[in-house]
């Protein structure tokens, strides 16, 4: 028997009282609230706002500051809910600041907050439809082996997310490093123009779909290649790509957004499609040199535009790249082929792990805040 189980069966063998969210707190305010012309990038307290990052700034204004005290900030029009034990000063409209009456501890409430049937009973997130929300109110002794044990495992969670995190990065660096190393040769004196042309083909609307049209916005950035489309055309005609075919975001070229296609599709006006001479230069090869930061920086220093800099086709076909033997470009394209599944692999692995954390994470946060309610 854990001690959970034997703290639950020594106190609430028969279950447990719930109440509202509305009487298990006091909505807190400060002297001062303020406004969005109050926020400064520097000051010795953060303010809480309602967006994803929830500091949204600093003051030093301390009639504006709740302090001493632990508290849970919820914010009405999105998905913020967050456990403050530090001083800080109220943002934006519509964020709640609950601190907890006595016989419930605030990580507890913090917890039962984020609860995911809370969550999905009170999807839009207003005060007035989760204020009647019941959550449970077992004993403090259990409510305190609660907070322990959900703290430890997002410890544990953050822990596991750091360290793939940081291992990804390593190889991307270590990538990076050895394709610059592979590509850097002493003469970069071909025009891309004499190696390869921009696609002419056409290909209508009726025969694409939202796996092979590809958008400026289902190119991904950072060279991370492409998504699903949310959008498909109905009617027109698109550019055409086939196999091999490298397509580049030609909108924001700092974005990095290229990708080389691995079957046929049509593309709209804001991705160019690269044809290469394959009877001079390998397309994966080709595909390796484009995808280099020297080529998205002489992509954005030719680039018009100042809020929305689109590339320059003609120059980007003036960029000039080398040309080694076909059979040293194979050898090139083998080399980085087994460092990008390398970097992939984790790639691909680092979100899906994650997934399951957060998956395995809310299944016991559940479990542990699933009570049987007693009856009076």
């Amino acid at each position: 028997m854990t001690k959970l189980d034997r703290l639950i069966a020594e106190l609430c063998p028969n279950g447990v009282k719930f109440a509202t969210i509305e009487n298990s707190c006091v909505v807190k305010t400060a002297r001062k609230k303020l406004l969005k012309k109050d926020y400064n990038r520097t000051g010795k307290y953060p303010i809480i706002d309602q967006g994803q990052d929830y500091i949204a700034g600093y003051t030093d204004d301390e009639s504006a500051i709740l302090k001493n005290g632990e508290y849970v900030v919820f914010g009405d029009h999105t998905r913020i809910v967050k456990y403050i034990n530090f001083p800080f000063a109220q943002g934006a409209d519509g964020l709640k600041i609950f601190q907890t009456i006595n016989h419930i501890l605030p990580k507890f409430f913090y917890y039962a907050l984020n609860n995911i049937k809370i969550l999905n009973r009170g999807y839009n997130r207003h005060w007035a439809v989760i204020k009647n929300l019941l959550i449970p109110l077992p004993p403090i002794e259990v409510q305190r082996e609660i907070v322990r044990i959900l703290d430890s495992f997002t410890e544990l969670t953050a822990e596991l997310t750091a360290e793939l995190t940081a291992e990804l990065t390593a190889r991307k660096k270590q990538y990076e490093f050895y394709r610059n190393y592979l590509l850097n040769f002493d003469v970069f004196n071909i025009k891309l123009a004499n190696l390869a042309q921009y696609s002419k083909l056409r290909i209508d609307a009726a025969k694409l779909d939202s796996q092979n049209y590809v958008g400026v916005d289902n190119l991904l950035p950072e060279k991370c290649g492409k998504s699903e489309s949310h959008y498909v055309p109905k009617s027109g005609g698109f550019t055409k790509f086939k196999e091999g075919d490298i397509l580049l975001g030609n909108i924001r070229p700092y974005l990095k957004k290229i990708w080389m296609a691995t079957y046929e599709g049509g593309a709209s006006g804001d991705v160019l499609v690269i044809q290469s001479n394959k009877s001079v230069i390998l397309s994966k090869f080709l595909y390796y040199l484009l995808s280099s930061d020297s080529f998205f920086n002489y992509d954005m220093q030719n680039a018009k535009g100042a809020k929305m800099p689109r590339g320059n086709k003609i120059a980007i076909m003036k960029y000039k790249i080398p040309l080694p033997p076909l059979e040293e470009q194979q050898r090139i394209v083998d080399i980085l082929d087994r460092f990008d599944a390398l970097c992939n692999d984790i790639t691909v692995g680092l979100p899906a792990e994650i997934n399951a954390r957060k998956k395995q994470y809310e299944y016991y946060r559940e479990k542990l805040l699933t009570f049987k309610e007693l009856k009076a």
